[in-house]
């Protein structure tokens, strides 16, 4: 049975937390330049609170866990994000610190220029982590910008049955190797997935590391779509047809989707298109994470490319 907003799922997801100002220019310069940009948004992003805000927007209950800096930048992130819905009153401040943060140009073909900062002193402890409020959860998504973090959530849901999945995107590969064996589902991007295997092969990569990790394994492939490995097979679902506008967070977006309708009860397929179809309606919007789509206009997509 599929549960929908009247008994949301209950997530908690872990990662960095940043402040993007995202700008919208005709092109990328790749010298000396001023350039007056056409839109921007200031937004609170990072990988898992971009999947945080999706899952949220299409029903679901999430928690962040995270570091910021108690600053004003700070406290710009945690307003934007709770009023988007998302629980933030677990994230740690840290005092003399600095929020972290990205500049990104994103050009009229969609291409784009990121540049992000990390505070050190934000530091990597793990020993203030709410371990107690894993009690009632149905869900945790860690992403791979503080591996201290992900490793001590995905262990301890581990003990605990809860489903854990890992967004595996480019890191250090001995990090990778760490941190994906811990989840159920381990979702990369294609180049994060070619760091972790050491290889430009992906299919015969993904029955190999399935089977030897007894983890679902997949790859976004960004307009190629998604590949996984179940039951030794690979299997491929094709994105929906669109006009990309902006990707940045597509693949966030994507990973909060597929959590949640793993979540739901959805076959792998189904959660994979469901996914799909959210990742690409945010391509069609400017603003990262401001692009994330309702439920509504998610299903109706899955509906029309997929059917019911």
């Amino acid at each position: 049975m599929i549960l929908r907003k009247n008994n949301p799922k209950k997530f908690i997801s872990l990662g960095a937390c940043v402040v993007d100002t995202i700008l919208k220019v005709p092109k990328l310069s790749a010298g000396d330049a001023k350039i007056m940009a056409q839109d921007g948004v200031v937004i609170g992003a990072g990988m898992a609170v971009a999947a945080a805000a999706t899952t949220v927007a299409l029903g679901g209950d999430v928690k962040v866990w995270g570091r910021i800096g108690n600053d004003s930048v700070g406290d710009f992130f945690l307003k934007d994000l709770s009023s988007v819905g998302v629980d933030t009153s677990s994230i740690r401040r840290v005092e003399g610190a600095k929020t972290a943060m990205s500049s990104v140009l994103v050009d009229e073909k969609g291409h784009r220029l990121v540049v992000s900062y990390f505070d050190t002193l934000l530091g990597s402890d793990v020993s203030w982590l709410p371990i107690h409020e894993l009690e009632d959860i149905d869900c945790v998504l860690a992403d791979v910008r503080w591996p201290e973090g992900a490793s001590a959530i995905m262990n301890e849901a581990r003990k605990k049955g809860i489903l854990r999945i890992f967004d595996g995107d480019v890191a250090d590969p001995a990090v990778l190797r760490e941190l994906a064996p811990l989840a159920t589902h381990a979702i990369f991007s294609e180049p994060g997935f070619k760091l972790f295997s050491g290889s430009e092969d992906i299919k015969t990569n993904l029955i190999e590391h399935s089977k030897s990790l007894g983890v679902l394994c997949g790859v976004t492939r960004g307009h190629k779509g998604f590949i996984w490995c179940e039951h030794g097979e690979i299997k491929e679902i094709r994105p929906p047809k669109i006009e990309a506008v902006d990707t940045l967070a597509a693949g966030d977006v994507f990973h909060g989707a597929f959590a949640l309708g793993v979540c739901e009860g959805m076959s792998i397929l189904k959660a994979g298109q469901f996914a799909c179809a959210a990742a690409a309606i945010k391509c069609t919007r400017f603003g990262g994470r401001k692009g994330v789509p309702s439920r509504d206009d998610v299903d109706s997509l899955v509906n029309a490319t997929y059917g019911k």
